[in-house]
Protein backbone atom coordinates (compact mmCIF):
# COMPACT_ATOMS: atom_id res chain seq x y z
CA UNK A 1 0.00 0.00 0.00
CA UNK A 2 2.74 2.45 0.92
CA UNK A 3 4.56 1.75 -2.34
CA UNK A 4 1.50 2.96 -4.26
CA UNK A 5 1.35 6.33 -2.53
CA UNK A 6 2.32 9.45 -4.49
CA UNK A 7 5.91 10.54 -3.94
CA UNK A 8 4.64 14.03 -3.16
CA UNK A 9 2.97 12.94 0.10
CA UNK A 10 4.06 15.28 2.88
CA UNK A 11 4.40 13.94 6.41
CA UNK A 12 2.43 15.42 9.27
CA UNK A 13 3.81 16.04 12.74
CA UNK A 14 1.56 14.89 15.58
CA UNK A 15 -1.44 14.96 13.28
CA UNK A 16 -0.92 18.50 12.02
CA UNK A 17 -0.28 19.46 8.41
CA UNK A 18 0.93 17.39 5.50
CA UNK A 19 -1.29 14.76 3.96
CA UNK A 20 -3.29 14.49 7.20
CA UNK A 21 -4.43 18.07 6.81
CA UNK A 22 -5.19 17.44 3.14
CA UNK A 23 -7.33 14.41 4.01
CA UNK A 24 -9.24 16.39 6.64
CA UNK A 25 -9.97 19.07 4.03
CA UNK A 26 -11.07 16.39 1.56
CA UNK A 27 -13.46 14.82 4.05
CA UNK A 28 -14.81 18.15 5.25
CA UNK A 29 -15.64 19.05 1.66
CA UNK A 30 -16.97 15.58 0.79
CA UNK A 31 -19.33 15.56 3.78
CA UNK A 32 -20.26 19.23 3.59
CA UNK A 33 -19.06 19.86 7.14
CA UNK A 34 -17.07 22.88 8.38
CA UNK A 35 -14.25 20.76 9.83
CA UNK A 36 -12.90 17.24 10.21
CA UNK A 37 -10.19 15.56 12.27
CA UNK A 38 -8.32 12.33 11.52
CA UNK A 39 -8.25 9.70 14.25
CA UNK A 40 -6.57 6.27 14.40
CA UNK A 41 -9.80 4.38 15.17
CA UNK A 42 -13.55 4.68 15.00
CA UNK A 43 -13.85 3.49 18.58
CA UNK A 44 -11.91 6.59 19.62
CA UNK A 45 -13.77 8.93 17.29
CA UNK A 46 -17.28 7.93 18.32
CA UNK A 47 -16.61 7.96 22.05
CA UNK A 48 -15.09 11.41 21.71
CA UNK A 49 -18.01 12.74 19.66
CA UNK A 50 -20.52 11.48 22.20
CA UNK A 51 -18.45 12.84 25.10
CA UNK A 52 -18.42 16.30 23.54
CA UNK A 53 -22.19 16.20 23.00
CA UNK A 54 -22.74 14.99 26.57
CA UNK A 55 -20.61 17.74 28.06
CA UNK A 56 -22.48 20.38 26.11
CA UNK A 57 -25.94 19.10 27.01
CA UNK A 58 -25.12 18.09 30.59
CA UNK A 59 -26.83 14.75 29.94
CA UNK A 60 -24.86 11.48 29.95
CA UNK A 61 -27.38 9.21 28.25
CA UNK A 62 -26.89 8.13 24.64
CA UNK A 63 -29.79 6.49 22.82
CA UNK A 64 -28.91 3.84 20.24
CA UNK A 65 -30.09 0.62 18.62
CA UNK A 66 -29.53 -2.60 20.54
CA UNK A 67 -27.13 -3.86 17.87
CA UNK A 68 -24.94 -0.75 18.15
CA UNK A 69 -21.18 -1.16 17.70
CA UNK A 70 -20.50 0.71 20.96
CA UNK A 71 -22.46 -1.88 22.88
CA UNK A 72 -21.05 -5.08 21.39
CA UNK A 73 -17.57 -4.43 20.02
CA UNK A 74 -15.86 -1.81 22.22
CA UNK A 75 -15.69 -3.30 25.73
CA UNK A 76 -18.03 -0.54 26.97
CA UNK A 77 -15.40 2.15 26.58
CA UNK A 78 -18.08 4.84 26.53
CA UNK A 79 -18.96 3.87 30.11
CA UNK A 80 -15.51 3.37 31.56
CA UNK A 81 -13.71 6.29 29.90
CA UNK A 82 -16.46 8.89 29.67
CA UNK A 83 -19.15 7.99 32.17
CA UNK A 84 -21.78 7.77 29.44
CA UNK A 85 -24.89 5.63 29.85
CA UNK A 86 -26.58 3.60 27.16
CA UNK A 87 -30.29 3.96 26.50
CA UNK A 88 -31.11 0.99 24.29
CA UNK A 89 -34.03 1.43 21.94
CA UNK A 90 -35.82 -0.70 19.38
CA UNK A 91 -35.58 -4.42 18.69
CA UNK A 92 -32.17 -6.01 18.09
CA UNK A 93 -33.58 -8.04 15.17
CA UNK A 94 -34.98 -5.17 13.12
CA UNK A 95 -34.21 -1.61 12.12
CA UNK A 96 -35.03 1.28 14.40
CA UNK A 97 -38.48 2.78 13.86
CA UNK A 98 -39.99 6.14 14.67
CA UNK A 99 -42.31 4.60 17.25
CA UNK A 100 -39.25 3.33 19.14
CA UNK A 101 -38.16 6.93 19.66
CA UNK A 102 -41.71 8.03 20.45
CA UNK A 103 -41.91 5.29 23.09
CA UNK A 104 -38.76 6.65 24.73
CA UNK A 105 -40.44 10.05 25.01
CA UNK A 106 -38.97 13.26 26.42
CA UNK A 107 -36.27 12.44 28.93
CA UNK A 108 -33.70 14.46 30.81
CA UNK A 109 -31.33 11.49 30.65
CA UNK A 110 -30.59 11.48 26.90
CA UNK A 111 -28.29 14.04 25.34
CA UNK A 112 -27.59 12.39 22.00
CA UNK A 113 -29.01 9.89 19.53
CA UNK A 114 -26.63 7.66 17.56
CA UNK A 115 -27.81 6.20 14.25
CA UNK A 116 -25.82 3.72 12.15
CA UNK A 117 -26.06 3.73 8.34
CA UNK A 118 -26.14 1.00 7.21
CA UNK A 119 -26.92 -1.24 10.20
CA UNK A 120 -24.06 -3.71 9.99
CA UNK A 121 -25.31 -6.37 12.41
CA UNK A 122 -28.55 -6.52 10.41
CA UNK A 123 -26.70 -7.30 7.19
CA UNK A 124 -26.22 -3.74 5.98
CA UNK A 125 -29.87 -2.69 6.11
CA UNK A 126 -30.94 0.92 5.60
CA UNK A 127 -34.14 2.52 6.87
CA UNK A 128 -36.35 4.09 4.22
CA UNK A 129 -35.05 7.59 3.65
CA UNK A 130 -38.32 9.15 4.76
CA UNK A 131 -38.15 7.15 8.00
CA UNK A 132 -34.61 8.42 8.58
CA UNK A 133 -35.73 12.02 8.13
CA UNK A 134 -38.57 11.53 10.62
CA UNK A 135 -36.26 9.99 13.23
CA UNK A 136 -33.76 12.83 12.98
CA UNK A 137 -36.52 15.45 13.10
CA UNK A 138 -38.03 13.87 16.23
CA UNK A 139 -34.62 13.78 17.92
CA UNK A 140 -34.25 17.48 17.24
CA UNK A 141 -37.60 18.23 18.87
CA UNK A 142 -36.33 16.31 21.92
CA UNK A 143 -33.27 18.57 22.06
CA UNK A 144 -30.85 15.70 21.35
CA UNK A 145 -27.66 15.97 19.36
CA UNK A 146 -27.69 13.50 16.47
CA UNK A 147 -24.53 11.57 15.61
CA UNK A 148 -23.99 9.31 12.59
CA UNK A 149 -22.02 6.11 12.83
CA UNK A 150 -21.08 6.43 9.17
CA UNK A 151 -18.29 3.86 9.13
CA UNK A 152 -19.92 2.68 5.91
CA UNK A 153 -21.46 5.95 4.75
CA UNK A 154 -19.89 5.29 1.36
CA UNK A 155 -22.01 2.13 1.01
CA UNK A 156 -25.08 3.91 2.42
CA UNK A 157 -24.62 6.72 -0.11
CA UNK A 158 -24.75 4.22 -2.97
CA UNK A 159 -27.69 2.42 -1.39
CA UNK A 160 -29.74 5.61 -1.09
CA UNK A 161 -28.37 7.03 -4.35
CA UNK A 162 -27.64 10.22 -2.43
CA UNK A 163 -24.33 11.97 -1.85
CA UNK A 164 -22.32 11.50 1.35
CA UNK A 165 -22.84 15.21 2.02
CA UNK A 166 -26.62 14.82 1.82
CA UNK A 167 -26.53 12.05 4.42
CA UNK A 168 -23.98 13.72 6.71
CA UNK A 169 -25.93 16.97 6.49
CA UNK A 170 -28.72 15.42 8.55
CA UNK A 171 -26.42 14.96 11.54
CA UNK A 172 -24.50 17.19 13.95
CA UNK A 173 -21.41 14.97 13.75
CA UNK A 174 -20.44 12.15 11.42
CA UNK A 175 -17.76 9.47 11.75
CA UNK A 176 -16.46 7.80 8.58
CA UNK A 177 -14.05 4.89 8.22
CA UNK A 178 -11.36 4.45 5.58
CA UNK A 179 -10.36 0.82 5.99
CA UNK A 180 -13.70 -1.00 5.81
CA UNK A 181 -15.44 -0.61 2.49
CA UNK A 182 -12.66 1.57 1.09
CA UNK A 183 -9.78 -0.76 1.99
CA UNK A 184 -7.25 1.77 3.32
CA UNK A 185 -4.71 0.80 6.00
CA UNK A 186 -6.62 2.08 9.04
CA UNK A 187 -8.13 5.20 10.55
CA UNK A 188 -11.15 7.45 10.24
CA UNK A 189 -12.36 11.02 10.38
CA UNK A 190 -14.85 12.76 12.62
CA UNK A 191 -16.57 15.70 10.95
CA UNK A 192 -18.79 18.45 12.29
CA UNK A 193 -18.85 22.10 13.42
CA UNK A 194 -15.47 23.78 13.92
CA UNK A 195 -15.86 24.22 17.68
CA UNK A 196 -16.88 20.57 18.16
CA UNK A 197 -13.95 19.34 16.10
CA UNK A 198 -11.54 21.61 17.96
CA UNK A 199 -12.70 20.03 21.21
CA UNK A 200 -12.48 16.57 19.65
CA UNK A 201 -8.81 17.23 18.84
CA UNK A 202 -8.14 17.79 22.53
CA UNK A 203 -9.79 14.49 23.32
CA UNK A 204 -7.75 12.77 20.61
CA UNK A 205 -4.63 13.78 22.57
CA UNK A 206 -6.19 12.62 25.84
CA UNK A 207 -6.98 9.25 24.24
CA UNK A 208 -3.40 8.83 23.06
CA UNK A 209 -4.36 9.25 19.43
CA UNK A 210 -2.04 12.16 18.63
CA UNK A 211 0.69 9.95 17.20
CA UNK A 212 3.95 11.48 16.06
CA UNK A 213 3.21 10.45 12.46
CA UNK A 214 -0.22 9.66 11.02
CA UNK A 215 0.65 10.31 7.39
CA UNK A 216 0.82 6.68 6.15
CA UNK A 217 -2.79 6.12 7.22
CA UNK A 218 -3.98 9.43 5.81
CA UNK A 219 -2.17 8.96 2.50
CA UNK A 220 -3.64 5.49 2.15
CA UNK A 221 -7.10 6.89 2.92
CA UNK A 222 -6.80 9.57 0.23
CA UNK A 223 -5.80 6.94 -2.31
CA UNK A 224 -8.65 4.65 -1.28
CA UNK A 225 -11.19 7.46 -1.53
CA UNK A 226 -9.98 8.36 -4.99
CA UNK A 227 -9.98 4.78 -6.29
CA UNK A 228 -12.89 3.06 -4.54
CA UNK A 229 -15.50 5.67 -3.71
CA UNK A 230 -16.53 5.86 -7.41
CA UNK A 231 -16.97 2.05 -7.41
CA UNK A 232 -19.55 1.87 -4.60
CA UNK A 233 -22.56 1.75 -6.92
CA UNK A 234 -20.94 -1.08 -8.89
CA UNK A 235 -20.24 -2.97 -5.65
CA UNK A 236 -23.91 -2.60 -4.70
CA UNK A 237 -25.07 -3.83 -8.10
CA UNK A 238 -22.81 -6.89 -7.86
CA UNK A 239 -24.20 -7.64 -4.40
CA UNK A 240 -27.72 -7.54 -5.83
CA UNK A 241 -26.71 -9.92 -8.62
CA UNK A 242 -25.10 -12.38 -6.18
CA UNK A 243 -28.13 -12.32 -3.89
CA UNK A 244 -30.48 -12.87 -6.81
CA UNK A 245 -28.44 -15.87 -7.98
CA UNK A 246 -28.39 -17.31 -4.46
CA UNK A 247 -32.18 -17.65 -4.62
CA UNK A 248 -31.45 -20.86 -6.53
CA UNK A 249 -29.46 -22.17 -3.54
CA UNK A 250 -32.24 -22.61 -0.96
CA UNK A 251 -29.80 -23.81 1.69
CA UNK A 252 -28.39 -20.26 1.90
CA UNK A 253 -30.43 -17.52 3.57
CA UNK A 254 -29.52 -13.96 2.51
CA UNK A 255 -30.11 -11.12 4.96
CA UNK A 256 -31.53 -8.82 3.78
CA UNK A 257 -32.92 -10.21 0.54
CA UNK A 258 -32.38 -8.27 -1.63
CA UNK A 259 -29.37 -6.42 -0.16
CA UNK A 260 -29.69 -2.66 0.28
CA UNK A 261 -25.96 -1.95 0.08
CA UNK A 262 -22.86 -3.85 -1.04
CA UNK A 263 -23.08 -5.83 2.22
CA UNK A 264 -25.16 -8.85 3.13
CA UNK A 265 -25.19 -11.58 5.75
CA UNK A 266 -25.47 -15.22 4.80
CA UNK A 267 -26.89 -17.95 7.04
CA UNK A 268 -25.37 -21.33 6.20
CA UNK A 269 -26.89 -24.53 7.65
CA UNK A 270 -23.57 -26.19 8.44
CA UNK A 271 -21.66 -27.20 11.55
CA UNK A 272 -18.76 -24.88 12.39
CA UNK A 273 -16.15 -27.64 12.11
CA UNK A 274 -17.40 -28.69 8.68
CA UNK A 275 -17.60 -25.05 7.63
CA UNK A 276 -13.92 -24.53 8.54
CA UNK A 277 -12.94 -27.68 6.64
CA UNK A 278 -14.73 -26.43 3.53
CA UNK A 279 -13.15 -22.98 3.88
CA UNK A 280 -9.72 -24.65 3.94
CA UNK A 281 -10.58 -26.80 0.91
CA UNK A 282 -11.68 -23.75 -1.11
CA UNK A 283 -8.45 -21.97 -0.21
CA UNK A 284 -6.09 -24.84 -1.00
CA UNK A 285 -7.87 -26.49 -3.93
CA UNK A 286 -9.51 -23.52 -5.63
CA UNK A 287 -7.40 -20.59 -4.45
CA UNK A 288 -10.46 -18.79 -3.09
CA UNK A 289 -10.31 -17.24 0.38
CA UNK A 290 -13.74 -16.80 1.94
CA UNK A 291 -14.08 -16.52 5.73
CA UNK A 292 -11.94 -17.51 8.67
CA UNK A 293 -14.99 -18.06 10.83
CA UNK A 294 -18.54 -16.91 11.53
CA UNK A 295 -19.44 -13.26 11.87
CA UNK A 296 -19.40 -12.23 15.57
CA UNK A 297 -22.85 -10.72 15.38
CA UNK A 298 -24.72 -9.50 18.41
CA UNK A 299 -27.62 -11.47 16.95
CA UNK A 300 -25.69 -14.74 17.06
CA UNK A 301 -25.49 -17.39 14.35
CA UNK A 302 -28.17 -19.22 12.47
CA UNK A 303 -29.79 -22.14 14.24
CA UNK A 304 -27.49 -25.13 13.72
CA UNK A 305 -25.32 -23.13 11.39
CA UNK A 306 -23.10 -20.09 10.93
CA UNK A 307 -23.59 -16.47 9.95
CA UNK A 308 -21.02 -14.86 7.67
CA UNK A 309 -20.73 -11.36 6.24
CA UNK A 310 -20.10 -10.72 2.56
CA UNK A 311 -19.05 -7.21 1.56
CA UNK A 312 -18.48 -6.84 -2.15
CA UNK A 313 -15.19 -5.18 -3.03
CA UNK A 314 -12.44 -5.45 -5.61
CA UNK A 315 -11.71 -9.14 -4.94
CA UNK A 316 -15.35 -10.15 -5.35
CA UNK A 317 -15.70 -7.96 -8.44
CA UNK A 318 -12.81 -9.87 -10.01
CA UNK A 319 -14.86 -13.10 -9.86
CA UNK A 320 -17.87 -14.09 -11.94
CA UNK A 321 -21.19 -14.12 -10.10
CA UNK A 322 -21.47 -17.84 -10.82
CA UNK A 323 -18.08 -18.49 -9.22
CA UNK A 324 -19.01 -16.55 -6.09
CA UNK A 325 -22.35 -18.33 -5.79
CA UNK A 326 -20.69 -21.69 -6.40
CA UNK A 327 -18.20 -21.10 -3.58
CA UNK A 328 -20.96 -20.05 -1.18
CA UNK A 329 -23.07 -23.01 -2.21
CA UNK A 330 -20.17 -25.37 -1.55
CA UNK A 331 -19.72 -23.96 1.95
CA UNK A 332 -23.41 -24.56 2.64
CA UNK A 333 -23.88 -27.96 1.00
CA UNK A 334 -20.48 -29.49 0.23
CA UNK A 335 -21.35 -29.66 -3.48
CA UNK A 336 -18.37 -28.49 -5.57
CA UNK A 337 -19.75 -29.60 -8.93
CA UNK A 338 -21.01 -26.14 -9.90
CA UNK A 339 -17.59 -24.51 -10.18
Amino acid sequence: MLADLPASCAADRYGEGGVVGQLEEDVSRLLGKPAAVFMPSGTMAQQIALRVHADRSGRRGVAFHQACHLLHHEEFGFRHLHGLREVKIGDANRLLRLDDLVALGPTEEVGALLLELPQRDLGGQLPAYGDLLEQVALARTMGWAVHLDGARIWEASAGYERSPAELAGLFDTTYVSFYKGLGAIAGCCLAGPEDVIAEAKLWRTRHGGRLVALWPYAASARSALRVRLPRMAAYRDRALAIAAALRLTPAVVVLPQPPQTSMMHLLLPVDLTIFEERVAWLATERGIWTWGGPFPSALGSAAQGVRVELTVGDATMAMDVEEVVGAIGYLATGDSSSF
